[in-house]
């Protein structure tokens, strides 16, 4: 009885290792599925260098045809550290038929330029051969957009650009709108009440690069930015005196939040949990809760402050301090001034480096762009520039600078 016992034993233990033996290779052939599966997939979304394939003449000349959105480019920071490198201008960009307001690099290899209001149009470039892509008009339909009051054609004014970090859309906004139903432009001096129209943001699909939504916000947008997270769209009402916060799923406002005179440049930390507002019209930043859109405050930053940069990190913010020519750092987790730097006169618009190391500032006032170390604010280079440098952004894809001057000419420098 023992020996049958054993024998029995025996063959039940052989059953369950083999059961087990093929349970356990299932397993492992699942993952190598999963994991082939995964490293396709980043492949698939990091291969491309960022370069924009659309083609279209010279840098002045306009082309109607455009090519699918390129891929989002890695963001990781390769070679040396910005604050080593030196600009050098690599070309001018010059043209009778714009007049930049704001350039903003998609980081996908589109670089768009807001025109001047009156010239009613954004260029789009490609930001390796710096080749003008498309012209897009802020012509729309009124019918076809669901302008409620309105009937016919409208014209916007485009003012700024920001786009969705996984690179599918451009929103920009529109200082003014025209046509039926439009009848009190707005103007930098001004306040809510007054009678000055509401206006609306453009979204533009980067594969398409044609206007396919407009979303009603408050009386002269200005600045706008994206959350990291994608969840909100941010934007800066000038007259209105207050940020409309927009569900980007749904392109309709969800909260206002009354902020005082002259609302403009939004930050927004890594986390997407605190939005940054520079009130112009003050010496204050304004800090949103995302998560309950409760208000709080820094206080006393600088007179002034005009465009916010934060760092990568998130361990730093960053201020244009209009009036005083200043550049404020400043610590979001003490809501303090920790340094200031000045630049120039009237600091307008930054660009900060995807290593946070630099940080690039035009200087409205004396028409330069200069570039401070991060670390200890110290000034690295000072550049100069055509006349009234205005706007600015950093494209990572070919680590240049690109600066657009209000009297016409986009400046594209080179960090070597």
């Amino acid at each position: 009885m023992p020996r049958r016992v054993t024998r029995t034993s025996r063959r039940h233990n052989a059953r369950l290792y083999r059961r087990r033996r093929v349970l356990a290779f299932v397993a492992l052939a699942a993952a190598l599925a999963l994991l082939v599966f995964a490293v396709w997939t980043l492949s698939g979304s990091c291969s491309n260098d960022g370069n924009g394939q659309g083609s279209g003449g010279s840098g002045t000349s306009a082309s109607s045809s455009t090519s699918a959105t390129p891929s989002p480019s890695p963001t990781a920071w390769t070679g040396p550290p910005s604050s080593k490198l030196d600009l050098e201008l690599r070309e001018t960009i010059t043209s009778t038929a714009i007049s930049p307001k704001s350039v903003v690099s998609t980081g996908t290899g589109y670089v768009f330029a807001q025109n001047m209001m009156y010239r009613h149009t954004i260029t789009v470039y490609d930001s390796r051969t710096l080749k003008l892509v498309k012209t897009i008009k802020d012509s729309i339909g009124a019918a076809k957009f669901q302008v409620k009051g309105s009937s016919g054609t409208l014209k916007g004014a485009p003012v700024e650009a920001a786009v969705m970090p996984d690179g599918r859309f451009m929103f920009v906004s529109q200082y003014s709108m025209y046509g039926d139903g439009f009848y009190h432009e707005g103007h930098d001096v001004c306040a809510p009440g007054d009678g000055t129209d509401r206006s609306y943001v453009y979204r533009v699909p980067l594969d398409t690069l044609k206007v396919d939504k407009v979303i009603k916000v408050g009386a002269v947008p200005k600045y706008l930015a994206v959350t990291p997270d994608q969840k909100y769209l941010l934007v800066s009402n000038w007259c209105s005196y207050s940020v409309s916060i927009v569900d980007t799923r749904t392109s309709k406002q969800v909260k206002g939040i009354y902020l005082g005179p002259y609302p403009r440049g939004i930050a927004v930390d890594p986390e997407s949990r605190y939005a940054y507002v520079a009130v112009m019209g003050t010496y204050d930043i304004a800090r949103i809760d995302l998560v309950d859109f409760s208000l709080t405050w820094i206080r006393g930053v600088g007179s002034g402050p005009r465009h916010l940069c934060m760092a990568p990190n998130g361990k730093y913010l960053y201020a244009t301090l209009n009036n005083e020519g200043n550049i404020a750092k400043i610590s979001p987790k003490t809501l303090k001034v920790v340094d200031k730097v000045y630049t120039g006169a009237e600091p307008r618009s930054m660009a900060i480096a995807p290593d946070g190391k630099s940080l690039y500032v035009v200087n409205y006032g004396s028409s330069t762009m200069g570039k401070i170390r991060t670390s200890d604010m110290k000034i690295l280079q000072v550049v100069n520039t055509n006349a009234l440098p205005i706007g600015i952004t950093y494209d990572a894809p070919t680590k240049s600078v690109w600066v657009c001057c209000y009297t016409g000419s986009i400046m594209v420098f080179r960090e070597s």
